[in-house]
């Protein structure tokens, strides 16, 4: 099988919207949260305010890598049997990190509850609730999310397997491009503007549409279905604009931002000029482990906020040393999803159906 080559923008996009949601989250829960918003009041309370934007830039990737790997069946006969392979293939690529993560995150929880008071940490886990997290309908059922990052990973699987379905149900792409364009509008105008839909596919999908739109606009073989996808791409940039004057929604300017990035860019591999600079390649590492890092970093920050109050540390009230735990969070959660990669991810994704 030929080798995929690295592609600059998109590993750049993975790396910088993975730390920037760690770092969300470090400034959202916790005793650390709070005493370094002592030291740092204007970029904790930043990345509280903004940080969560990070998951504009995951959505409008995963639309655009989805359609990077389902545009590959555009010219072949697609069964209902071809498409429940994918499905739960895509099922079975998210689980096993995820769910190594989420009996961690259990793990590091319980710990947490006997030393720490804290809402975040939340009630003990039960059966049915850990079950439901295992077939990502933990949203569905209205149950507590057991980790910051799990209800992502139950969304990416819904917007992914809905386009699935509108593949397989609308093989001519024009009509295709057609319905994301009508759901993406109608999701970042409306149902992305209420909480009751948080729990499925249809509030994400105005982001994830425009990761899916960008993509055929750029990448796929045939020139008229590029052309139409553009088009959609460039109407849908109007509407979010005109739509702003009556109320400005930052994310929804963001996603189409990112769209139009890989547009133009997502193809791009790595100049030559940089290939082999230390940096270059740290991206490129942190590329491939950012899902780990994204899923075990909240254990690490039930952890930090454990030793911090556990020792009695939090009684000085030193915003330097919630500072280092902070960094010793990231450096840790970097380090563990290194080995959730190399011991997990990869060997997983061998299993196919």
């Amino acid at each position: 099988m030929k080798k995929v080559a690295p592609l600059f923008l998109i590993d750049l996009l993975k790396v910088f919207a993975a730390l920037l949601i760690i770092l969300h989250h470090l400034s959202s829960y916790g005793q650390i949260a709070e005493d370094a918003r002592r030291v740092l009041p204007g970029l904790m309370t930043w990345l509280f305010e903004y940080g969560r934007y990070a998951v504009q830039i995951f959505l409008v990737m995963a639309g655009y890598l989805a359609a990077q790997s389902l545009s590959r069946y555009a010219n072949l006969k697609f069964s209902a049997n071809s498409l429940l392979k994918l499905i739960l293939n895509r099922y079975l690529r998210l689980f096993a990190p995820y769910a190594i993560a989420l009996i961690f995150t259990i793990a590091c929880a319980y710990i947490a509850r006997l030393w720490v008071n804290d809402e975040f940490i939340g009630e003990s886990e039960t059966l049915s609730q850990f079950l439901a997290h295992l077939f990502f309908i933990q949203g569905i059922l209205g149950l507590d999310s057991i980790s910051a990052g799990a209800w992502y990973v139950a969304i990416d699987w819904q917007l992914y397997s809905v386009l699935a379905i509108l593949l397989i149900s609308f093989p001519r792409y024009q009509a295709l491009i057609w319905l994301i364009s009508v759901l993406a509008v109608s999701s970042l105008l409306f149902f992305n503007r209420s909480a009751d839909y948080e729990a499925y596919f249809i509030y994400f999908i105005g982001s994830y549409g425009l990761g899916v739109l960008a993509y055929l606009a750029s990448r796929f073989q045939d020139a008229g279905i590029q052309r139409f996808a553009k088009v959609a791409l460039i109407l849908i940039g109007l509407i979010i604009a005109a739509a702003s004057f009556q109320q400005v929604w930052l994310r929804n300017f963001l996603a189409w931002f990112v769209a139009l990035a890989l547009y133009l860019w997502g193809d791009t591999q790595y100049p030559k000029a940089i290939i082999q600079k230390g940096w270059a390649k740290a991206i490129a590492w942190g590329s491939q482990r950012s899902y780990s890092a994204f899923l075990i970093h909240f254990a690490f920050i039930l952890l930090a906020n454990t030793i911090y109050i556990a020792s009695g540390i939090h009684a000085h009230e030193s915003g330097a040393l919630a500072i280092t735990l902070i960094l010793a969070v990231v450096i840790t959660s970097v380090i563990a999803a290194n080995y959730l990669y190399r011991w997990i991810e990869v060997p997983a994704n061998k299993l196919k159906i």
